[in-house]
């Protein structure tokens, strides 16, 4: 193995574990914040301001029992958590935290890391199957559905992104907003991608897949232990990754004045994050038809508008 090869290699590691950290103490962050939305303390015991309660609940669910149902098929049982949490921490290979700060360059790095979020629905598809479960069966199904319907605007919002940077890759689509952000030129390819992005990582007020009030906790009703850890594990990582594209993508990635560009870039995630968090404390869940009528039916041909225009500008706009 080159020196190259093991440099890459312990930046990954440090980047997987970096990524665990930050899941767990979002964690922490969203019951706080949650807990102040609804005038309670939320965690205030673990540690000061109760900020390693992350840490204690990650050792409950490490050495909590992990048993498949009966009648469960224990292969795909074990396997679906892992497809549900993997391919996002390979997302963050293509990100760009800073100029020349990521593991991955690849030219087609934003094709990869959309690829690898969509990816999450096999492991939320394959663990309701495997768990022999109703209320699991019909949370995987909604996922599917829900999948399907998002993905097919979530790609087309960012292509307006493309269209005016002419490259897949992030440092490109980073440096290209040098003297304008993107959220400026494509607010409403913005506005789409994070709704889109708010459904593939199954958060409220999407989250029907899961909804406790009518599937008990869906695709996850016969999961615990460390398996429901890696589920849980996904989704939080889901979101910093949609933050990560958003900021990369619409809001200037690590561009910024005075302070050290990863800071920037950890800045605007944290906001982004933050909006997340405010969406899940003030909105509902719509019923299920709504939801996918949304998509289908709005979002999709107000993508393909952005798209158009902005394909009529680029295009007008050359000599």
């Amino acid at each position: 193995m080159t020196f190259a090869a093991l440099i890459t290699l312990f930046a990954a590691a440090a980047l997987v574990a970096a990524l665990m950290v930050a899941a767990g103490v979002f964690t922490w962050a969203e019951r706080r914040i949650l807990g102040f939305f609804q005038e309670r303390l939320g965690p205030n015991r673990v540690g000061p301001f109760g900020f390693l309660q992350w840490v204690a609940d990650t050792v409950k669910l490490i050495t909590k029992e992990d048993a498949p149902p009966p009648g469960a098929d224990r292969f795909a049982y074990r396997l679906a958590p892992v497809l549900a949490s993997a391919p996002i921490l390979a997302g963050f290979g293509v990100v760009a935290f800073a100029p020349g700060l990521s593991i991955a360059a690849l030219d087609m790095g934003l094709i990869f890391a959309l690829g690898m979020l969509a990816l999450t629905v096999y492991g939320i598809a394959l663990g309701a199957w495997a768990s022999r479960n109703r209320y699991a069966m019909l949370g995987g199904l909604r996922a599917g559905a829900q999948l399907l319907a998002y993905e097919s605007f979530l790609g087309l919002s960012l292509m307006g992104v493309v269209l005016l940077t002419g490259s897949f890759r992030m440092g490109d689509i980073v440096t290209a907003q040098t003297e304008l952000w993107f959220v400026f030129q494509q607010p409403l390819g913005a506005l789409l991608f994070l709704i889109a992005g708010t459904a593939a990582a199954h958060r409220l007020p999407f989250d029907l897949q899961e909804s406790e009030q009518d599937l008990v906790a869906g695709f996850m009703t016969e999961y615990s232990g460390m398996s429901f850890a890696l589920f849980f594990l996904g989704e939080y990582l889901a979101i910093l990754l949609v933050a990560a594209l958003a900021t990369t993508l619409f809001f200037g990635g690590w561009l910024g004045p005075w302070l050290p560009a990863p800071v920037w870039f950890g800045l605007k995630v944290g906001v982004i994050c933050f909006g997340f968090i405010w969406l899940r404390a003030a909105l509902p869940r719509p019923r299920y038809d709504q939801l996918i009528g949304f998509a289908w039916k709005v979002a999709l041909p107000l993508a393909l508008l952005n798209l158009l225009i902005t394909g009529a500008i680029v295009v007008g706009g050359q000599p």
